[in-house]
Order: C-alpha cells, then structure tokens, then sequence
C-alpha cells in the first residue's frame, strides 16, 4: 500500500528489505522481490509525482525491463524515436538509429513504477527523506526526517543522483558538469520535424538533447562544464549563447513556450562513475553507474541494475558479486562514452565530433550500439507478467536497422549543411 510518512511516526519499525528511492531502480527492485514473495518497504522521498532531471531516452533494453513488469512505455504515450540529429554552429549531420527507442517523461514513468510495486505488494511510504544511513550488528538503520527510523537486514540503495552523506561515489570519471531541463510546447511545424528523431547538439563548454515526449512535450535537456557557466553567468545567459550558437535548435525553440517556470538543474553529476566495494549495500541505478547522459542508456542502466541486483540477492549471492559482475557488464561502454563525453566539451572535440561524423555517419551507429548493454547480460523476466506484445521492443515496427529512409526524407539527407 502507498502511505504518506506522516501517518506512520513510530520510533522504529523493522523490515527485512528495504528500498530507498522510488525512482526507475528502486520501484524495479521493490516489484521484483515482491513478485519473488519477499516482503519489502519502499522510502521515497517525494510525495506526489514529480520531473527528474533525465533525457528520458527509453532504449530497446529499457523497453523490455519495463515489459517485463507489465509496464509498455507505448500505453503511457511515448513518443518514437527512429533516427539522430546531430548539430552545431550552422553544420549538421544525421542518420537512423540501429534501434527504435522510445521517450517518456519521468513524471509519468516513475509513477506508473510506483503504481506497479505497490500492485505487487510492496509498501510504498511517500514522503520519507532518508537523512542518514547507518549500519551496525548486521542490521541497517535510515533515519527520517522528523525523528523516526526504519531498520532492515537489507538495504537497496537507489537514492539518485543524490548522495547520503558519509556515503558519497568516488568522482572518478567526469564530474564538473551541471545538467538543466525544461520541457516545452513547441510551433506545429516544428514539432512534426522533430519527430522520430532525437536532436543532439554542441555548444561550447557542453551538449544536450532535445527529443518529444508524451502529448508531444519537447525535453530539453543540457550539460555545461561549471566554469563555462560561472564565465556565462547563469541559465538564461546560457540557453542565450547556445541559441546563438546553434541556429537548428534556435528554429526549433521560435514561437516555443517554457512549460516550466525554470528549469530543473543538478551539478557534480559523476559521469564514469561504477560502484567499486559494496560494503554490504546493495546499489542501484545512478548509485551503481553513471553514464554520460548523450548515450542515451542511463535508464535502461537503472533498470538493468536493478534487476541483476534482486536476481543475485535471490540467488543468495552477496552485494560484493553484483558489483564485481555489473562493473564486467559496463565498463567498457562506460569507458568510451565518458572519453567521448570529455571530448564533447573541448572547442577541439566538438570540431572534431562535426568533420569526422559528417564524413563518416555511421560512426554515430556504432556509437549508439557500443554503448549499450550487452544484449549477453539482459535478464530474463521471473515469472512476472507482460504486457500485450507489438514486437520484441514493444512496439509495432521494432527495428529500423538495414531499413534506410526514403529518399529526400530528411533521415536520408547526411552530411554537412
């Protein structure tokens, strides 16, 4: 059941899993123990649904975790996305994704999650802020907010890109970037030439995305290196000098409306970052690897986490082992797309990013498919249900590769511009 922390204050309640954060990671984990019979309490700390900042790129693999629990992103009303644009200054060059992914809002998404644990018997307490995280005679305590504690045997961490403190991940990656996010109702016309494809762009300093969600909602999602935005000032002075530095995603924005007051930002975001010793907490999603936000594979990162991570705990394998095999499974995407990423926002990288992608356009391919999980490391569902199947992807036309675009569409038109 779904709970408002107000409601339940007693001192200390003792549970044998516990989950902390709802997010993608942390919902998976609570349906999956739930379907396997364990008993298990989900803390998040918000109380209603809310926005994440998240390009809410959903890839094949995300696709098919959340079909595995009974959750099709296409019911919810994700938009298509069959092929990337890739743009800076006055220069251009797209193709088709080697995949068809999908793209739905987190404020959607993580509440359907949500929905789904609580369906499956998991006990969901909204409004639960974990200040602190001890350990002591095997047993874990969280400390709320408000005074009260929860103790459990075990503990999913799943908390985001937030950290406790005391149990903050190593910076060892790329970790001076500051993400920003706002969605918008962009002009018809242009709302029409941005579907199906998902719009990267280059800028001095950073990078982001833009992509149509759920109602045809633009996400616009960036990265800037904190001291190109000291030198800028702030977000306007920063969305003014990308503008002007980009004049596709300039036509893209005219006549558009902010649907948001401000944006959404978060900083330090430790890009690289893999989760080394355990010290006997299970950590998920963001709390377990963190992947340069341009790959596009953070979520289906969160939801494969998640899932391995209930599989070894059932299997009766400790948290040591599920480090040691997920580092194995990502390390070498992890690899390339934060060495890719750090070059993204030098003036050299991004000259070189435009030159070498124009001549060779399926490196923007390759790029997407090395960055993905291995199809070898996907989990098979445990005995959860499915949801009604329109393909392998969980959508009626699943896959694009082989299958170039008509010519004279504009995903046949490569090169530079």
């Amino acid at each position: 059941m779904i709970i408002e922390a107000a409601s339940v204050r007693a001192a200390s309640t003792t549970v044998d899993n516990l989950v902390i954060g709802g997010g993608l990671a942390g919902s998976m984990v609570a349906i999956r123990l739930a379907a396997a019979g364990r008993q298990v309490t989900l803390l998040e700390k918000e109380t209603t649904a809310h926005h994440k900042v998240c390009g809410e790129f959903l890839s094949p693999e995300a696709i098919e975790y959340l079909k595995q629990v009974g959750i099709n992103p296409l019911d919810l009303g994700a938009a298509t996305i069959r092929f990337v644009r890739l743009f800076s200054k006055q220069r251009v060059v797209e193709t088709y994704l080697p995949f068809t992914a999908l793209s739905l809002s987190r404020f959607t998404l993580d509440e359907a999650l949500l929905l789904r644990a609580e369906e499956s018997g998991c006990k969901v307490l909204r409004g639960s802020f974990v200040e602190q995280l001890n350990t002591q005679d095997n047993l874990w305590s969280a400390q709320l907010r408000g005074g009260e504690s929860v103790c459990a045997h075990t503990v999913f961490l799943a908390n985001g890109k937030h950290d406790f403190r005391g149990w903050e991940r190593t910076h060892t990656g790329q970790g001076d970037l500051v993400a920003f996010k706002l969605h918008w109702q962009l002009d018809p016309a242009q709302t029409e030439k941005l579907r199906d494809f998902i719009e990267l762009f280059l800028f001095p300093g950073g990078y982001g995305g833009l992509s149509l969600v759920e109602r045809d909602v633009a996400n616009l999602c960036l990265v800037v290196r904190q001291a190109e935005l000291r030198r800028i000032g702030g977000w306007q002075e920063l969305l003014a000098s990308v503008l002007d530095d980009n004049r596709y995603l300039m036509q893209r924005l005219q006549g558009a409306k902010a649907l948001w007051d401000r944006p959404l930002a978060i900083s330090s975001i430790p890009y690289g970052h893999l989760a080394g010793q355990s010290l006997g907490l299970w950590c998920v999603g963001d709390q377990a690897a963190v992947i340069p936000s341009f790959t596009g594979d953070g979520m289906s990162i969160a939801l494969h986490s998640a899932a391995l991570a209930t599989e070894m705990y059932l299997a009766g394998e400790g948290a040591e082992q599920y480090n040691h095999r997920l580092h194995a499974q990502l390390s070498r995407g992890m690899g390339l797309s934060t060495c890719l990423s750090r070059s993204m926002v030098t003036k050299a990288g991004r000259s070189l990013a435009l030159v070498g992608l124009s001549v060779f356009p399926k490196a923007m391919r390759w790029i997407a498919a090395s960055t993905r999980i291995p199809k070898q490391a996907i989990l098979a569902p445990r005995l959860l249900p499915r949801t009604e199947d329109k393909g392998p992807l969980g959508v009626d036309d699943p896959v694009v590769p082989e299958q170039h675009p008509q010519p004279g569409s504009e995903g046949a038109r490569l090169g530079q511009r």
